[in-house]
């Protein structure tokens, strides 16, 4: 069975427009092509992977096949696709834009979900998700409050209660659509265009990590830990290491008893509907006191910072993890990074021993 991928990154941006003719920002786009060749990385032998350029994705897979020992990867670009006899399509994350996309391009609309189902992984990846999961996750040990408001009085109230407040859009990308301060008129225009905003107290972050999941047919499946780096709230990269490793990490700050007790509730009770595939759930690790910047027995867990409804960079991570280290018995240790270097974006992979 031929399976197209897609990575689509612009995918988040593409759902707060929630337009079929959606033009992604330049940043978007560049990315999409300088990267587009990532999901050669998880496709099955006889897939395909759509890409801006065939000879450009090429070149730069030829780089991590070396270090990976991965096998070729077929690449195609949009010309080729009616030509193509699919039989699945497997994007970065569903949106209305790229299946208008696809639809100009010669792909079959029987290979693409319905609008009904795109409503539904639309609404899902609205923050009031994560703001609806989050009290299930609370127990001993964790943090965390979320609140949605639809008018900007509610975010001032909440600033007064709080001190220190975070706003953000209810959809938007990576480090994007995120103010740390109450702006009445950012807030105004994101009510006005997306219908609410959601607001956090602030709280004192020591390490950024997540939880990788994919949901099937038959429930949901936990992949693994995603330990990631970020700089002014966008992502840099993610630590290469086994679960074990990882877990270790993250014993320094809290008890694993703890983070598997968070795993196990987001398995049983988080529900997505029809939708299938992979999925991420942000966290992040919190001090109870302002100026503690290292492991501490004070920690504490805030379990759902948000839910990321589509493929993320920390599959990715694990998928490389299972591709230089297949049976989990070696203690390599690196950092994946995508890099900008005044032209265009790059994926690293540095190994450490």
């Amino acid at each position: 069975m031929q399976t197209l991928h897609i990575f689509n990154p612009e995918h988040d941006i593409a759902l707060a427009s929630n337009l079929t003719n959606f033009t992604a920002p330049h940043a978007g786009r560049q990315l999409r092509n300088d990267l587009g060749f990532l999901p050669a990385l998880w496709a099955e032998e006889g897939d395909v992977v759509l890409v801006e350029s065939v000879e450009g994705a090429e070149r730069a897979y030829k780089r991590l096949r070396s270090k990976l020992g991965r096998a070729r990867c077929l690449f195609v670009d949009k010309s080729q696709l009616p030509r193509l006899d699919l039989q699945h399509v497997s994007p970065w994350g569903w949106d209305p834009a790229l299946c208008a996309q696809l639809r100009r391009w010669g792909v079959s609309s029987q290979l693409l979900p319905a609008t009904d189902h795109l409503e539904t992984v639309r609404q899902l990846s609205h923050r009031r998700t994560s703001a609806h999961l989050l009290p299930l996750l609370q127990m001993e040990g964790t943090v965390g409050q979320a609140f949605e408001c639809t008018k900007t009085e509610q975010v001032a109230a909440l600033r007064e209660q709080y001190g220190q407040i975070v706003v953000k859009a209810p959809w938007s990308s990576s480090g994007r659509g995120v103010r740390f301060d109450e702006n009445a008129a950012w807030v105004a225009h994101v009510i006005a265009h997306q219908g609410s905003v959601m607001v956090e107290p602030y709280y004192n972050k020591v390490k950024d990590f997540g939880m990788e999941f994919t949901a099937t047919r038959q429930g949901l499946r936990y992949e693994g830990l995603s330990l990631f780096q970020t700089k002014n709230g966008a992502y840099t990269g993610n630590v290469l290491a086994t679960e074990q490793v990882k877990r270790v990490s993250i014993s320094r700050y809290v008890s694993l008893d703890l983070l598997d007790t968070v795993r196990d509730r987001i398995l049983s009770t988080l529900s997505l509907g029809s939708y299938q595939g992979p999925f991420g759930v942000d966290m992040m690790l919190v001090s109870s006191t302002p100026e503690a910047t290292t492991p501490a027995a004070s920690c504490s867990l805030h379990p759902c910072v948000e839910i990321n409804l589509r493929r993320t960079m920390g599959h990715v991570a694990l998928d490389i993890e299972r591709l230089y280290n297949p049976t989990q018995d070696d203690d390599i240790r690196g950092v994946m990074r995508v890099i900008f270097n005044g032209n265009n974006y790059q994926l690293k992979i540095d190994k450490q021993t």
